[in-house]
């Protein structure tokens, strides 16, 4: 298995990087059963191969980053599963080495998924946010998670889809002891993170912490992404991170994704109004899958670190 020579941060200030796309969508093209609470972490017990394969779909489409399958997990999520404490934290380190296995001897960047205390309710808060915590709170929730994480030694740390600035202030709280670069997405609405604040607001959260490598959104409509790569290098000054949805709309309440695929039927037209604007870290979230990544991976515009 080989590491890329240079840290994911130097490699963002030569060039932009392409990311993967959504995992859970390509486990379901492999016939993954993906209803449980757990949803993708599910499958790193039950079937880790498939994760694997998920992956490593998305290193021959191109991908540079991979970001891993922990992205609902948690350590009281796999207890009502039936896992111990030490079952979880193998888990969580097999979601690291099996990003890494899927990379082979390509030198892949895998980013360990921290998903909102949203996404870990299972009941589609990390699209609303304010769950009525305080930031210590959020921020001892997270600690034990990417504590987990932080062991099995990623490159970096993914906090994604944060839907409110005070739970990024918390989660770059508990990551702050681990010595792990970070980048911090957000998921938006227009100009505002789901809870409401305006995106320069949230962005200032991250722009004088070292450990962050890069800032952006994810899991958005890609109409929502230009303004937001704008806001973040205002804000920051930082590479951006940008990987939204398809163009499907979710809907918590009946669990399906509505509405055309925007972002699917034209990434390569997208993705050069982000790079244009300062975005250095371009792929796909839910629905986006291997063969818009593999678009994105030919796209001239995103080959500018591809000698890595």
């Amino acid at each position: 298995m080989s590491r890329p020579a240079v840290p994911l941060g130097d490699a963002l200030a030569r060039g932009p990087l392409v990311l993967d796309g959504g995992l859970s969508n390509q486990l379901e093209a492999q016939g993954c059963d993906l209803r449980d609470e757990l949803w993708s972490a599910r499958v790193l017990a039950d079937d880790p191969r498939q994760v694997q394969e998920a992956h490593a779909a998305y290193v021959r489409a191109g991908a540079r980053v991979l970001i891993t399958g922990s992205y609902q997990a948690s350590f009281e999520g796999f207890a009502r599963a039936g896992a111990g404490r030490r079952e979880a934290e193998a888990l969580f380190r097999r979601s690291v080495e099996l990003a890494r296995a899927a990379a082979a001897d390509r030198p892949v960047w895998v980013a360990a998924s921290v998903g909102p205390y949203g996404a870990v309710l299972a009941d589609g808060g990390e699209y609303r946010g304010r769950y009525g915590l305080s930031v210590r709170e959020l921020a001892a929730f997270h600690r034990p998670r990417i504590a987990a994480l932080a062991a099995a030694e990623p490159d970096v740390l993914a906090l994604e889809t944060v839907p409110d600035a005070d739970e990024a202030e918390a989660l770059l709280r508990a990551s702050r002891e681990f010595g792990l670069p970070v980048w911090l997405s957000y998921t938006v609405d227009g100009p505002r993170t789901r809870a409401g604040q305006p995106l320069a607001d949230a962005f200032a959260v991250a722009a004088g912490e070292q450990q962050v490598v890069a800032v952006g959104v994810n899991c958005c409509a890609a109409r929502d992404v230009s303004d937001a790569v704008g806001a973040a290098v205002a804000t920051t000054g930082k590479p951006v991170v940008a990987y939204p949805n398809s163009g499907e709309s979710w809907d918590p309440a009946t669990r399906a994704f509505t509405g055309p695929a925007g972002y699917s039927a034209r990434p390569e037209a997208w993705a050069a109004e982000w790079v244009a604007r300062g975005a250095r870290l371009v792929g796909g979230c839910c629905r986006v899958g291997p063969d818009v990544i593999a678009r994105l991976a030919r796209d001239p515009a995103l080959g500018g670190a591809a000698a890595l």
